[in-house]
């Protein structure tokens, strides 16, 4: 067993352990074992950092193994400078979250805290999937623990909202299975991604499987129009539930655009590059100003979700180093920010019960170290130079000026609608005198929301101030891929 599936099975296995303990009763020692789990999973991820080889599009720690031979389907896992990150950042976030639902979840614990260990390990299979069947069955997995996580933990419309995230994202899921199998078929009987990859397909072709995957990619990221699953899942999710929403798995969405459709559909990708970056740019501009209006925190913050992933869309489609590794990097900064913003809410609905904006007011005065934390949060949302956030818009932004003056004024404007709904959010739940009696009564963060929020400034700080060690490891990768993009490119 190779170092990726220890990343990919550590979790699991401990999931399922946490499962077979049962009941209640052993709540804290499931706790423990969760926290273990967790642990134990993310350290397992850092000797693919220590190992990885900078410089080389390579895939790195590659295994192979025979699944279904009749199909000829392989267990074959790897990872580059695109993906490496990734797998770090759902270990990461995955350690994050147990340690946010400590003492929050008082009922069927071991199945909150197995539901996520299974999760994480599934979604790092994900990243390190090397054939297309195989991506497909962890792609499709995640959406079982998810489900019930929402489905079991959430708010009072939780049934509803699980059935619009599954039914969602399935049905966009099944136009690429039908797609996997077309390649499948004419590839000689593969599933290997870089076969795929090298097959010369006519223009035609291309167009239907482009869109094929954008029907499945499209929905996870999510993109305008087909976004308006995400906010009813946030509002109804459980804390963790959205953290890791947010976090991860809309990272699966973009990250699939960068393995299927500009490998194997380029010269689509081209061809539909201008329609892309359309839905790209309305989802920065219109949707950051629905946020401005929402009333609902987790529903705003969500809303702030897809106007961010406007900006990793838009970074991918302008075809420039720059904007890729831009976009790539605003995946993992928006991992880092958004799971903190969602956290920060969660910290105060545990105490108040309530997500509603008007319902908080003067929250410095009673959780000052809280609100500090908040702060540097809100301003990284924000994209103040120093946190993450500022770094792959940046770029982005950079990039799209470079293919286009007015692309890039656009894309750069909406960084005054992400301020505006920020600042305004954070003016009124934490700035001012107290609100009211409950906000009068609020106790500031114990030592274990603490160490949650100081795990999270910590790397928001650290990839703000100096962002070398992710842009280095991701540019010889997006360097390969834009090359195969443009060699591809029909006379």
């Amino acid at each position: 067993m190779g170092l990726l599936s220890l990343a990919i099975w550590t979790p699991i296995v401990f999931g399922v352990v946490l499962l077979a303990l049962g009941r209640d009763e052993q709540a804290r020692s499931v706790r423990w074992v969760a926290l273990i789990g967790a642990f134990t999973s993310f350290m397992v991820t850092l000797p693919l950092l220590d190992g990885f080889r900078i410089g080389t599009a390579a895939m790195q720690f590659v295994e192979t193994v025979p699944w279904i031979d009749s199909l000829n389907v392989h267990y074959h896992l790897g990872v580059d400078g695109i993906s490496l990150w990734f797998v770090l950042l759902t270990a990461f976030i995955n350690l994050v979250v147990v340690i946010a639902g400590w003492e929050v979840i008082q009922r069927r614990v071991n199945q909150y805290m197995g539901a996520f260990l299974i999760l994480s390990g599934l979604m790092i299979g994900v990243f390190c999937a090397l054939d297309g069947l195989l991506f497909y069955v962890f792609f499709e997995a995640t959406l079982i623990p998810m489900y019930l996580i929402i489905g079991i933990w959430g708010g009072p419309n939780k049934i509803y909202a699980a059935f619009k995230f599954f039914l969602y994202t399935l049905l966009g899921s099944l136009l690429m299975l039908v797609a996997l199998i077309y390649l499948y078929t004419i590839s000689g009987a593969s599933f290997d991604l870089a076969v795929w990859h090298k097959m010369p397909l006519g223009a035609t072709e291309q167009t239907l499987l482009f869109f094929a995957f954008l029907a499945a990619f499209a929905v996870k990221v999510p993109m305008w129009p087909v976004h308006t699953w995400l906010p009813d899942v946030h509002v109804e999710a459980p804390t963790g539930g959205s953290a890791v929403l947010a976090a991860i798995m809309l990272k699966l969405g973009a990250y699939g655009f960068l393995r299927f459709s500009l490998p194997i559909a380029p010269d689509a990708s081209r061809e539909w590059a201008g329609l892309m970056i359309a839905l790209s740019l309305v989802a920065v501009v219109y949707v950051g100003l629905v946020a401005m209006v929402q009333r609902d925190m987790k529903k705003l913050v969500a809303y702030s979700s897809v106007a961010h992933m406007g900006f990793v869309t838009l970074g991918f489609f302008v075809f420039s180093d720059l904007g890729v590794a831009g976009g790539l990097v605003q995946m993992i900064a928006h991992g880092f920010v958004s799971g903190a913003m969602f956290l920060v809410i969660g910290v105060l609905y545990d105490r108040m019960h309530s997500r509603e904006i008007a319902s908080y007011g003067g929250v410095i005065n009673t959780m000052p170290k809280f609100t500090a934390f908040a702060l540097l949060f809100a301003m990284a949302n924000c994209g103040l130079p120093g946190t993450a956030g500022f770094v792959g818009e940046w770029m982005v932004i950079l990039a799209a000026v470079k293919a286009n003056f007015w692309l890039g004024f656009a894309a750069a404007s909406a960084l005054i609608f992400g301020a505006a709904y920020t600042l305004w959010m954070f003016k009124r739940v934490y700035l001012g005198p107290v609100a009211n009696d409950q906000v009068r009564g609020l106790e500031d963060i114990n030592a274990r929301e603490f160490l949650m929020l100081t795990l999270l400034a910590a790397a928001v700080l650290a990839m703000g101030i100096y962002p070398r060690p992710f842009t280095d490891v991701m540019d010889s990768s997006v360097a390969a891929l834009l090359r195969h993009v443009a060699q591809s490119k029909l006379n």
